[in-house]
């Protein structure tokens, strides 16, 4: 393996790969792209330089010569979750009337695979890519804009010319929730969370301890939970046993909320009438489901939107650098919360 890390830039090319493993150019697309044959021990080689130089070759060399790319790249969590599926919605329909196609892909919250889907869009060689996801390394961010390719980040601390922010305001979320199950006489109230290594995840815990301290409340019961429906049963199934028993529960997202709610319903207790959950993100699950969720809302749909203009702008050369974007959250009331138990009667 060479020493030295040959062309640092954004233009290193199969010329450089083949000079560096002694072999062909065309060797080098048959060892990439398995097109031909080619000895186990030179494809091994070519590859790991290849990846030691940073050479993703551009699958649509053909069908984009002599023109700009038309593809559109967004990198999400979890496709299962409503909230990033309208996301995903919003941003294709807004890349529609520019006659962009747009490439999705998933992490399941696993470094690897984001690390996976950040080469993807680099082998595409894609006009701008939207992430909203909290599991990117800066490293990889820094290779995606060195490549002179914008990037919209949702939620994440990234400074780059080439990068856009999407901030959304989770404490005045979190606020809005406990200010109304306090109204409600609330003052027992659990938080259910996710994997606390991401950073919307603590920005949520962190707003609901906060929101909870404002109003003189000792914060918790808090449960750590992975943000799916199977997370919000187990949770549901761990407070069941918390004694004094929570009055009311905040989730981390909807998903959450509604594993939570068939937790306590498989075990007898009523939702509102006997403990209140509140949901995060205001999809269209928090609409349809029974009771209707009372949920923050996040409007995914905006942020598809935002996304997809702001990388659009950006792709052109208009936008200005550093642009952040300000998601402002709305309390949606629903049938899930409801007066404490005996909170009437102590009034």
């Amino acid at each position: 393996m060479p020493s030295t890390v040959a062309h640092q830039n954004s233009h290193v090319v199969a010329q450089d790969v083949a000079k560096l493993a002694g072999v062909s150019t065309a060797t080098v697309s048959r060892a990439i792209n398995l097109t031909g044959p080619i000895r186990p021990e030179t494809r091994r080689r070519v590859l790991l330089i290849a990846r030691h130089l940073r050479y993703y070759p551009n699958q649509n060399a053909q069908s984009l010569a002599g023109r700009t790319s038309r593809t559109m790249g967004i990198i999400v969590s979890d496709i299962r979750n409503p909230f990033f599926a309208e996301a995903i919605r919003s941003f294709e329909a807004r890349a529609r009337p520019w006659s962009y196609d747009v490439i999705v892909k998933e992490t399941e919250y696993k470094v690897s695979l984001m690390r996976r889907a950040a080469e993807r869009m680099l082998e595409q060689k894609v006009r701008g890519v939207a992430i909203l996801t909290s599991e990117m390394s800066r490293s990889w961010l820094n290779e995606i804009v060195r490549r002179d390719i914008p990037v919209c980040c949702f939620d994440l601390d990234f400074a780059s010319e080439r990068a856009i922010n999407m901030k959304v305001d989770y404490l005045s979320g979190m606020r809005q929730v406990i200010g109304h199950l306090y109204q409600l006489g609330h003052r027992r109230i659990a938080f259910v969370g996710g994997r606390p290594a991401l950073k919307n995840v603590l920005s949520r815990h962190d707003g609901f301890v906060a929101s909870m301290r404002e109003h003189g409340l000792e914060p918790g019961p808090m449960i750590i939970g992975d943000q799916s429906l199977e997370g919000g049963l187990s949770a549901g199934l761990s407070l069941l046993k918390v004694f004094p028993r929570p009055t009311a529960a905040v989730s981390i997202n909807d998903l959450t909320a509604v594993g939570l709610i068939k937790a306590f319903s498989d075990h007898g207790l009523r939702v509102p009438q006997d403990v209140s959950v509140t949901g995060f993100d205001n999809t269209y699950l928090a609409e349809y489901f029974l009771p209707r969720l009372t949920t923050v809302d996040m409007h995914p749909d905006i942020l598809g939107r935002t996304a997809l203009d702001a990388l659009h702008e950006a792709s052109a050369g208009t936008q200005t650098s550093g642009r952040e974007f300000r998601i402002d959250l709305d309390l949606v009331v629903g049938n899930s919360t409801g007066p404490a138990p005996g909170a009437m009667d102590s009034n």
